[in-house]
């Protein structure tokens, strides 16, 4: 059974009953992407979905700014869950941005399931990065922000790019789902657009030292978005782990059994029910 409402222009979808897991797309995707684990969780877990804003290609685009996102996502944490701390599930640029929200707010955060998507930020990631990788990731991440910016005269040709590049890299959106509209964040990265990236939190400053943290991430990229230190750490904090999987970026929905065990097995040991229950407490 499944419940909606509206937040600040958000529709957002309610599954399940328990403990509550916000769960964040990031590009070129939808609240579908979840699919999968929603099914293997809401039995216990209440599953609250939505577009990120500029990602309903039904609405006018709507680029937000770092500020602006966590005030949305704020505003939704509040009105599902205005007394109980949530749990944040993560992917792409919903990694991004919920990071950012979980670091500004961490009382509101019961722990975090980060996909794909880790400590870019740090020192130890950028001197682990070789030439290639480097080249690699500019090459795509430019070609997104470039899209963006034709999009507001050419939209046509900025969506074939952009379905393009989904289709290069692997995506399995449905092309006519993808759209220029989406590649905002790729501008703020870029041309600092809509307030640029600076300033954020560093992720392996605050998550597994401030925030019980899960990271699943793919083994099978040409590059990879995370330290090994910070594996390292995760795995020697109480109640965090790393763990990754023979999977690419999409791993939730290329293996979807492993991943929906790993993410329900780490909340399961937070949450014990009856038939779960160790007699340990929380991890």
């Amino acid at each position: 059974m499944s419940t909606s409402l509206r937040v600040q222009d958000l529709d957002i979808t309610i599954e399940g009953q328990g403990p509550t897991l916000v769960m964040l797309h990031g590009w070129p995707d939808s609240p579908a992407l979840w699919d999968e684990a929603v099914t293997a969780l809401s039995n216990r877990y209440r599953c609250v979905r939505f577009p990120l804003p500029g990602y309903d290609l039904n609405k006018p685009p709507r680029p937000v700014s770092v500020d602006q996102m966590c005030e949305l996502l704020g505003a939704v944490v509040d009105t599902i869950s205005p007394t109980e701390p949530i749990y944040l599930v993560l992917h792409d640029w919903g990694c991004f941005f919920g990071y950012e929200y979980a670091a500004r707010n961490p009382r509101r955060i019961a722990g975090v399931v980060g996909t794909d998507i880790g400590d870019t930020n740090s020192g130890a990631y950028f001197r682990g990065q070789t030439a290639k990788e480097r080249f690699l990731i500019a090459g795509y991440q430019v070609w997104l922000s470039a899209a963006w910016r034709l999009g507001r005269w050419w939209p046509g040709l900025a969506d074939a790019m952009t379905r393009f590049m989904a289709r290069k890299i692997g995506c399995r959106t449905a092309p006519g789902r993808i759209g220029w509209q989406m590649n905002y964040p790729y501008a703020m990265q870029w041309g600092r657009s809509f307030g640029g990236l600076r300033g954020v939190a560093r992720v392996d400053r605050v998550f597994g030292p401030r925030i019980p943290t899960l990271f699943i991430y793919g083994k099978r990229k040409p590059f990879m978005f995370h330290s090994d230190r910070w594996l390292s750490q995760l795995a020697d904090t109480p109640g965090s782990m790393a763990q990754g999987l023979e999977a690419g970026h999409w791993l939730m929905k290329q293996k979807p059994q492993e991943f929906n065990a790993l993410v329900g097995g780490w909340l399961d040991q937070r949450h014990p029910s009856p038939q779960h229950a160790t007699g340990e407490g929380h991890a």
